[in-house]
């Protein structure tokens, strides 16, 4: 049986540690916003609509991909749309690996969204941290990484991180080469899943358009915050 790994890679200080990586087994190797100036062998680069042109690659090579919100959109909109689904592009990069690629495995790396008050917050110095916005959508990190989890693992799907040091994400941690190996899904209450899940139904906090900020004043924190932690505790996590 075929086996599809697809590697996602942020601007975290770690980041240009994939330059001198072996990737050719993974089949994608998605790189957020900034980080294509420090994986050369990048395949796909995604971008949100507000990313400026001049730091985006001049010319795309030959064989690879830019994906834009047009594309993003529909495909995180399979999976719930923005509001629960998490407003970070390493999420958003993530569902719309799931919906292109179909992996077997989906492994992060330098996407842990840990910004210390000093010292670097990203390979090219200090900038500007999404999760650290306003933002309703972002309060749960964790949640938006474990609704993101259960997703992957309905359709087969590990989630792993590569990254070694302090991180957000709650995955299990593996080695680049484990990846490209058959990797199991962590285990988790699908009762409790399913409830998360209906509890997003109910409330249809869904932005066709992915322009969520727009509607900002709809979404309630403490639903949020309500769905938020069933899809914790379908870890047996509490916070």
């Amino acid at each position: 049986m075929s086996h599809t790994s697809v590697l996602i890679v942020g601007s975290a200080p770690n980041a240009p540690e994939v330059a001198s990586w072996d990737i050719s087994g993974f089949d994608a190797v998605v790189v957020i916003n900034n980080a294509w100036q420090a994986v050369p062998q990048w395949t796909h680069f995604i971008h949100p609509e507000d990313f400026p042109p001049e730091r985006r690659p001049q010319e795309i090579p030959q064989g690879r991909l830019q994906i834009g919100a047009d594309t993003y959109v529909p495909a995180q909109n399979k999976y719930g749309g923005f509001v629960y689904a998490g407003g970070t592009m390493a999420f958003t990069s993530a569902y719309w690996a799931l919906d292109a690629f179909r992996p077997d495995v989906l492994a992060f790396f330098a996407c842990d969204m840990v910004y210390p008050k000093t010292g670097a917050t990203h390979f090219y110095g200090s900038g500007a941290a999404d999760p650290l916005r306003k933002d309703p959508t972002l309060v749960s990190l964790r949640a938006k990484a474990r609704r993101l989890q259960v997703c992957a693992a309905q359709q087969g799907c590990a989630v792993v991180n590569l990254s070694a040091g302090e991180s957000v994400l709650p995955y299990p941690r593996c080695d680049k080469s484990d990846a490209l190996r058959d990797v199991e899904a962590e285990i988790y209450d699908i009762a409790v899943a399913s409830e998360a899940a209906s509890l997003e139904r109910q409330f249809d906090y869904f932005v066709p358009s992915g322009r969520y900020w727009e509607q900002i004043d709809r979404f309630e924190a403490d639903v949020i915050a309500k769905i938020d932690a069933t899809w914790l505790r379908a870890f047996g996590e509490t916070r």
